[in-house]
Formats: structure tokens, C-alpha cells, sequence
């Protein structure tokens, strides 16, 4: 395998930048060789700051690769992917408050009133991430109501005057062109734009909230390419699903609002500004992605438990509330403005995106028999989503490895439109499956060559959006539907679904998951209903719906959140038994042979993810093993161009520096006085706060939290900082900004105690020290991401600058 400058982001495309969208340098190969590879010459002096421990690998620094100035830009021929690597390019967010000075007297001046202020201020985010959400699903509900409306009609009658006549390759041509063109403008738009934007968003508002930070995830312009992009691909004809990327829309306008400004757009508006922080944005975006949740599904309760389930990795009690408030409005503005559309705006009829239907207790009960037959289902749904997430990801290797370019990448995304369209039209044409048109709900029924009267059924799951497919599938009467018409159409979907998630196009997977187990689930109904003579409780719909859990289960492994989200857009409790256990058994079986698919794909990155626990087997590796050296310190009072130095220095990789109490005119390292930042540093020396060594005791310039969070979360880059020669000789006292009380660990500590504290506390930094309080070494993410547990035991991943 070919060493490469660097691997794909999100979408597969190939970028230089970093998050501010400014032009980094050139990337080092994977072998560590090429400029500003890990172990290039370094440019300061070992006199001109401490270093203490061995050369290992640390965090990368982002700030320093922020030049203002374009360098060339680089792409590989080929890029060919480790899975055992661990990619060094992603950073860590800054969940742990730093308690110094001046956020102690900011906390001190705020009285009890104060306080209540900024409570009910978060109950007003809340309520506007709600309104807002909502706002948006209504936005891409009707816009691919009307767009996709006009494509069956403009397709329908081509096919209706050509089948009189002969010539139905022009029917075929047209559908196939069509296609394939909204498509290419959905996946210009994302992979020219902005690639973060493609797929479902899920894994990378995963990633957000474990504390890894995705450039651009949660800027306003990928909100915009990304409702425009599902909007294209839904229109377009893929097998994607339009509720997925809600979660990712809803965290973007919740990091938006919280914020009180918009960098894109260069406008501060003067409020939140206390909630500008990592922590606080944190708890926003876990409202935001519960509302997008509860916008796609009508399902409150199911979005917060999904954002506590697969997406927030701290919660508190008060967080609950407040989310489940976010998700209830969200949930209201949607059914609301949907209602009026609708034109009957008393109603109130349209909780989510996708209404499932009410299913009739009485009619389609289930009874203590049809327990295993169930489990059975969930056993078949567990293998069919391994099977899926497998393929998938040898495709994706595949993407990752041929694919990159964004040209590419579009004409791949046009190639799977034409191919659907032409899958779709052929499955048609050669079925000769006729149904009765009375009292059908078909959409756009397409006749054919059926007798007058009649239409073509199975235009009734490819001719239509895949939401109205599975909506059919669940409440078609029995027999609307031929074996070998579902047979056909779960096995081509199944592919074709496949083939589609991880395009660069703006899409999710829920809902193709959901019509593919919906096919397969009913033809498991009609058979058994065939087996037992026709026995009352072998209702298709019914097994149409668990079919459609059991497969979405067994390719995300979702069990509390879905099991409630299933229930929710059902209107109906009494399958929540059933429904829970098909999903515990497609996670249990599916887990035996992959991953989930978000899981998976956040794996493929090689994002230093954080599970909830560390591998258990690694109770003998101590923090002395897994911590990251040499580690950079600073003197409590130390020289400006010394801080200078160190962060420019384009071979110090790290953004947090543990500050030791030395005199100046020594190098003798003392014990452990704090923490200070990277971002911390640039702002002192951007606002110039320090003094001249002969005037120590003169009183420095004072600085507020505000000064620190008017620049979050794009802190400058130290390269657009200047600063004289006279001014390098003055003197800074970090003192009153650095974090006073760093968490720290002793060297003898445990890999699984080290990590329980870094994970359950949300760190950054975790400073190592020895029996005296000296640092000896610093633990970050990806000390610990990098030890996992494969199949032959505990193995540690290779690092690298990709």
C-alpha cells in the first residue's frame, strides 16, 4: 500500500483546510516523512522551555496550520486506508471549565437573580431551536412534496402516452435523466461546497458530543447545503430518507442560536454571550439533535432518548427537561404549519416528517404464539443489517481508496440516480403484478400493460417517495401485493441502498432501512399467513412493521430510542413489546459479526472516538505507558517571546500547557501550579498583557471572560499576532488565567481509571505527575482512543498525520 499525503474527510473529499477555511500546510505521508511531519527539525533552543519525558506522539496543534497565506495544494493519485490507524487531525473540544481568576469573579458578581436570568435564557434557546427545527422540516417536506409531485407526473404521463404507442425506452431515458440531473446538482453542491454535508450527519454529531471536534459540522452554511442537498436527493430518487439528516440540521441551528452570532455571516447580535463555550454549546446541540429527531418522526420522547442514547456523552437531570421541551415544540411547530398547509389547521395531523399510521389494536393484535416468530424476525433482521453494514463498508473502503475527487464523486452520484431509475423501470415493466385501483392510496398508479382498472403494484414501492412506500407496505390491505413482487423488490433495494449511503450527496439511512424490512416483513406475513390457512393473526402490515424495526435495528443497532420512536409514529403502545424485543435481538445478533453503521463509518475516519468504557483487558497498562511526552511547560511567569516560540513552533503539538512555579534563571522544573490553553495565550498576546521585565510590579492589563469569549470558537492564529522585538523581552504572569486545579493522575494509575476520569469529566488534558507533583507527561483523547480491543485481544493503533 502506497504511503499518501492524507486520507478523505466525512464525504470522501480530499481537503487541505482546516476548520477556519484557511489553507494548511502540506500534510506528512503516513510514514512520517514530508514536511512538517512529526520529528522535523524544530526551531527552538532546549533552553528556551522545559521539556520533560521521551519523544512520543501528542495532540496535533490545529491554531498553527491557519496560515493566511494559499499554499499549493496537493492530492494523491490513490488514497489507501489502515483501519488500524488512528487519524491525529481531529481535535478534542474544550468540555472542562477552566476555573481560573477571572471566572471565579465573573461567578462571585453574579447574584441569585442573575442566575435565574440565565436559566430562562436556555429555556428560550430551547424553545427557539424547536421553532426553528420545525420550521426547516416544514421546508423540506413541502419542497419535495411539490418537486417530487411534478417529476411523477412529468414521468407518469410519458409512460402513460408511450405504452399506448410503443417507445417506453424514451419513458426509460426521460426518468433515468431526470434523476440523474437533480442528483448532480444535490452532489456539486456538497462535494464542491461543502463535503461535510453528505450523508446523514448522525456519526459526525456523534463524534461532537463525545468532544471531537468536525470542522465545519455545525456551521451555518452546512446547514444550508444540507437541507438543499436532501431536498435534491429525495427529489433525485435515491434510496435515502429525508429524516436522517433533521438530527444534523437541528444540531447546527441549536450551535447557532446558543452562540447569539454567526460567523458566516459576520453578524454578532449581543446576546448568549455567557453560553459561549464549549460545555454550554454541548448541551444546546444535544437539544438540537433531539428536535430533529422528534421533527422526522413525531416522536418527543423517542428524541430525547435518542440524544441521550447514541449521541449526548454527559447528562445531567436539568439537561432532560429542557430537551424533552425543545423536542415537544419542535415536534408542535411542524404539526402545526403542516396542518394549515394541509388545509385543515385544527387538526393537527401531522406530528413528523413521516406519519407511520395508526395500526388497529383490535384488528391486528398479536398473541403469546407469535412471541418466537418475533425473535425469529429480529434473528433474520440482524443478519440482513450485518450483512448490509459489511457490504457497505468494503464499498466505502473502496470510495475511500478510488474515489476522492470531487468529480468523481458527483459522476458516482449520478451514475447510482440513472441506475435506480433504470432498476425501477425495468422491475415495472417486467411485473405483472395487477391490483384493483378502487379505494387504493396509491400515489401515482401506474397502469401498463394491467387491464383498465387496474394498476402496476410494483409502481406502488418504486414509483413514489420511499416515506409513502412504507407507509403502503404497513396498511395495504392483504393482498395488494404479489410474493415475488416484494421478493424482487427487498432484494434489488436492499443493494441499491447499499450502494447509496456514504455517496457525497446529502441523505439518511433510516428510512430505506425501514421499507426494506417493511418488504421483507410483510412477504414473512403472507407466507406464514399461507402456512396457517389463513390465520387471523398473520396480518401482513403487522409483520411489515416489525420487518421494518428488526432491519433499522440491525443496521444502526438502536434499541431504548427506536424501540420508543417506532411506538411514537405509530400511535399505538401495545406493540412496544414486540418492537423492543426484534430490536434487542437484531443488535445481539447483528453485533456478533460488525459494527453498527455510524459506528463503523466513525471508525473508517479513524476519529479517536471514545467508547463508554476502556477495553477490558487493559488493567495492565498504567498512565506511564499510555501518557504522551515530551510535555511543554511553562513558568508561572515567563517570557513573551519564549510563549511566542512555543506556539509557533510547527512541531509542538500541543494546545494545553501545564504551568510550573521556576525561577526564571534556572531550568529547575518545580511542582505543578496549573493549566493553561493555546486559545488562552493567543488572546493575552492579541491583547497585549504583559509588562516590561524591569516593571514587574506594574499592574498588567486587565482582561474579562468576554475578551476570551468574543473569540470563541475561531481563535486567531498565532501567525496573525504581532509582536515587536522589544515587546519579546517583556514578561507574562499566567497566574491569574491558567486553570489553578488541572486534573491530574499518578503515573501508577491504571489505563481503565485514567480513562473513567477522562471520559466521565469530559477532559481535554490529563496531566500525569509523580510523587513530588512534577509532570511527567500529559494524557489526551488519543492516548487513550488508540487502545482498543480486536479480535485477538488488546491492540494499540498507529498514529498518524492524516
Amino acid at each position: 500500500m502506497a504511503n499518501v499525503a492524507k486520507k478523505v474527510s466525512w464525504s470522501g473529499r480530499d481537503r487541505d483546510d482546516d476548520e477556519d477555511g484557511r489553507a494548511g500546510e502540506t500534510t506528512p505521508l503516513l510514514n512520517g516523512t514530508g514536511p512538517g511531519a512529526a520529528g522535523s527539525g524544530r526551531q527552538l533552543t532546549p533552553s528556551s522551555l522545559l521539556r520533560i519525558g521521551q519523544l512520543s506522539n501528542v495532540d496535533l496543534n490545529e491554531d498553527i496550520h491557519e496560515l493566511e497565506t494559499e499554499v499549493p495544494r496537493q492530492r494523491p493519485n490513490e488514497i489507501p486506508h489502515n483501519e488500524k490507524l488512528l487519524s491525529l487531525k481531529y481535535e478534542s473540544l474544550d468540555y472542562d471549565n477552566s476555573e481560573n481568576q477571572l471566572f471565579l469573579e465573573e461567578e462571585r458578581r453574579i447574584n441569585h437573580a442573575a442566575f435565574r436570568t440565565v436559566e430562562i435564557k436556555r429555556w428560550v434557546i430551547c424553545a427557539m431551536i424547536g421553532i426553528l427545527t420545525g420550521l426547516v422540516a416544514c421546508f423540506i417536506d413541502i419542497v419535495v412534496e411539490n418537486l417530487a409531485g411534478l417529476k411523477y407526473r412529468v414521468v407518469k404521463d410519458n409512460i402513460d402516452k408511450f405504452t399506448a404507442k410503443g417507445g417506453l425506452s424514451f419513458s426509460l431515458l426521460l426518468w433515468a435523466t431526470l434523476n440523474a440531473s437533480v442528483v448532480m446538482v444535490g452532489s456539486l453542491i456538497v462535494a464542491f461546497i461543502e463535503p461535510v454535508a453528505a450523508g446523514s450527519g448522525i456519526p459526525q454529531i456523534k463524534c461532537y458530543l463525545n468532544g471531537v471536534k468536525i470542522p465545519h459540522v455545525v456551521r451555518l452554511k452546512t446547514l444550508v447545503i444540507k437541507v438543499c442537498g436532501v431536498i435534491l436527493s429525495v427529489v433525485g430518487g435515491l434510496a435515502v430518507g429525508k429524516e436522517g439528516p433533521m438530527i444534523h440540521s437541528g444540531s447546527v441551528i441549536a450551535a447557532g442560536i446558543s452562540q447569539g452570532r454567526s460567523t458566516s455571516l459576520k453578524r454578532d447580535f449581543k446576546i448568549f454571550e455567557y453560553f459561549r463555550r464549549d460545555t454550554e454549546k454541548r448541551d444546546f446541540v444535544s437539544a438540537g439533535a433531539a428536535a430533529g429527531v422528534s421533527a422526522a418522526f413525531g416522536a418527543p420522547v423517542g428524541g430525547v432518548l435518542f440524544s441521550l442514547e447514541e449521541g449526548a456523552s454527559f447528562w445531567n437531570q436539568f439537561l432532560t427537561w429542557r430537551i424533552f421541551f425543545a423536542s415537544m415544540i419542535s415536534t408542535f411547530t411542524l404539526n402545526s404549519v403542516l396542518s394549515v398547509y394541509h388545509g385543515n389547521a385544527w387538526d393537527l395531523s401531522s406530528p413528523g416528517l413521516i406519519n407511520f399510521g395508526r395500526f388497529d389494536s383490535e384488528k391486528m393484535g398479536y398473541t403469546i404464539q407469535e412471541i418466537p416468530i418475533f425473535i425469529f424476525m429480529g434473528v433474520v433482521g440482524g443478519i440482513l443489517g450485518a450483512l448490509f453494514n459489511a457490504l457497505n463498508y468494503w464499498l466505502t473502503m473502496f470510495r475511500i481508496r478510488y474515489i476522492h475527487r470531487p468529480c468523481l464523486q458527483v459522476v458516482e452520484a449520478m451514475l447510482v440516480a440513472a441506475v435506480t431509475a433504470t432498476v425501477g423501470f425495468v422491475m415495472i415493466y417486467c411485473s405483472r403484478d395487477c391490483q384493483p385501483i378502487q379505494g387504493s392510496s396509491v400515489a401515482y398508479p401506474l397502469q401498463l400493460f394491467c387491464a383498465d382498472g387496474e394498476y402496476n403494484s410494483m409502481a406502488t414501492a418504486f414509483f413514489n417517495t420511499p416515506e409513502k412506500s412504507v407507509v403502503n407496505l404497513f396498511h395495504d390491505p392483504p393482498g395488494s401485493y404479489n410474493p415475488m413482487t416484494l421478493g424482487m423488490f427487498t432484494l434489488m433495494y436492499f443493494f441499491l441502498a447499499c450502494w447509496t449511503y456514504g455517496l457525497t450527496v446529502s441523505a439518511g439511512v433510516f428510512i430505506p432501512s425501514l421499507l426494506i424490512g417493511a418488504a421483507w416483513g410483510r412477504l414473512f406475513g403472507i407466507s406464514l399467513s399461507y402456512l396457517t390457512k389463513g390465520s387471523i393473526w398473520a396480518d401482513p402490515g403487522k409483520y411489515a412493521l416489525m420487518g421494518a424495526a428488526a432491519q433499522l435495528g440491525g443496521i444502526v443497532r438502536m434499541t431504548l430510542s427506536l424501540t420508543v420512536i417506532m411506538m411514537e409514529a405509530t400511535g399505538n403502545v401495545t406493540y412496544g413489546f414486540p418492537i423492543m424485543l426484534v430490536l434487542m435481538t437484531a443488535k445481539i445478533v447483528g453485533d456478533y459479526f460488525v459494527e453498527g453503521l455510524y459506528d463503523m463509518h466513525i471508525q473508517l475516519q479513524s476519529v479517536p472516538f471514545l467508547h463508554w468504557e476502556a477495553p477490558v483487558t487493559s488493567h495492565s497498562l498504567t498512565a506511564r505507558e499510555v501518557m504522551s511526552t515530551p510535555v511543554t511547560c511553562l513558568r508561572r511567569i515567563e517570557r513573551v517571546g519564549t510563549v511566542v516560540d512555543i506556539l509557533s513552533d510547527t512541531s509542538s503539538n500541543h494546545n494545553g500547557f501545564p504551568v510550573v512555579e521556576s525561577n526564571p534563571d534556572t531550568t529547575q522544573v518545580a511542582g505543578l501550579r496549573g493549566l493553561i490553553l493555546r486559545s488562552q495565550l493567543i488572546v493575552l498576546l492579541k491583547h497585549k498583557v504583559f509588562v516590561e521585565r524591569t516593571n514587574l510590579n506594574l499592574v498588567q492589563r486587565r482582561l474579562k471572560l468576554k475578551d476570551f469569549r468574543d473569540a470563541y470558537p475561531r481563535f486567531p492564529p498565532i501567525q496573525s499576532i504581532h509582536v515587536s522585538q522589544d515587546e519579546r523581552e517583556c514578561m507574562i504572569d499566567l497566574s491569574e488565567f491558567m486553570n489553578p486545579s488541572p486534573y491530574t493522575v499518578p503515573q501508577e494509575a491504571s489505563l481503565p481509571r485514567v480513562f473513567k476520569l477522562f471520559r466521565a469529566l469530559g477532559l481535554r488534558h490529563l496531566v500525569v505527575v509523580d510523587n513530588r507533583n512534577e509532570v511527567v507527561g500529559m494524557v489526551t483523547r488519543k492516548d487513550l482512543a488508540r487502545y482498543r480491543l480486536g479480535k485477538e485481544g488488546l491492540e494499540e493503533l498507529s498514529l498518524a498525520q492524516t
